[in-house]
């Protein structure tokens, strides 16, 4: 199947430097957002080391990924280690260079990413960047936030309503580079032409919910998507970076 992106960053309205990184591959139909922490510098290099590494880590084996996404069935498929174990490289990279500069210690990143091969999709995730799709008239958070407050509401502790107001709303339990591995979510599912996905940060989704997304992921083209995201989060407040990525899958 054809995929068609398009994506921006921005640094938002209050932050001074953009600690957001992002990769769209339509070549390899990869498509990753990182969203960092530890400082401006800290951050910016987490991030950065995170999508730089993930995107080698799928280029150099590129033929045993293709391979591996024919499976079947589809369960069987071994796309989602291959991924995992892209996204642990980028953590050790990570915990390595924080080691090496004191001046980065304790720095991290989210990583969503996406790879899209044959008719499937498979996704690796850690900490609160999201991905959704938007097929039909639905649309639905495919991924789940390693964050305190995501806990909280589990537990039922928190209604969504009151963790949107949250002064923990920013901390996550799991990141990439911290330590030197990560436990990574992964999953595939079957891919239909008209879907529609979006990656981000949670300087978006904080600010821009579920149904707001799907109905420009649903009504507007596509190139335009993004920028829509990041104006309307930015007339928000704008209060984090905020980074959007969409995909659209066709035949």
């Amino acid at each position: 199947m054809e995929v068609v992106s398009s994506g921006v960053s921005d640094v938002g309205q209050v932050r001074e430097k953009n600690e957001d990184s992002f990769l769209i591959d339509e070549g390899l139909s990869l498509f990753v957002v990182a969203d960092g922490m530890g400082g401006h510098l800290g951050g910016n290099t987490a991030s950065t080391i995170a999508v730089k590494s993930i995107g080698e880590g799928v280029r150099t084996q590129h033929g045993t990924f293709v391979e591996a996404a024919k499976a079947k069935p589809l369960e069987s498929s071994t796309v989602p280690r291959l991924l995992a174990d892209a996204v642990r490289n980028a953590c050790n990279t990570i915990y390595d260079k924080a080691a090496e500069d004191p001046t980065l210690n304790g720095m991290g990143t989210t990583v969503t990413a996406m790879l899209v091969l044959e008719d499937r999709g498979f996704i690796a995730h850690v900490g609160d960047s999201r991905c959704y799709l938007q097929r039909g008239n639905r649309v639905i958070q495919l991924t789940d936030d390693h964050s305190l407050v995501n806990e909280q509401i589990k537990a039922g502790l928190l209604t969504r309503e009151q963790a949107a107001t949250s002064r923990l709303k920013n901390i996550i339990t799991r990141s990439v580079g911290f330590e030197r591995d990560v436990a990574v979510d992964t999953f595939s599912m079957p891919v239909e032409s008209g879907d529609r996905f979006l990656l981000c940060s949670d300087g978006l989704s904080n600010l821009v919910d579920d149904t707001e997304i799907g109905n420009a992921l649903a009504t507007m083209e596509l190139e335009s998507v993004p920028d829509s995201m990041v104006e309307l989060a930015n007339t928000r407040g704008g209060d984090d970076n905020i980074t959007v990525v969409c995909l659209a899958v066709g035949p």
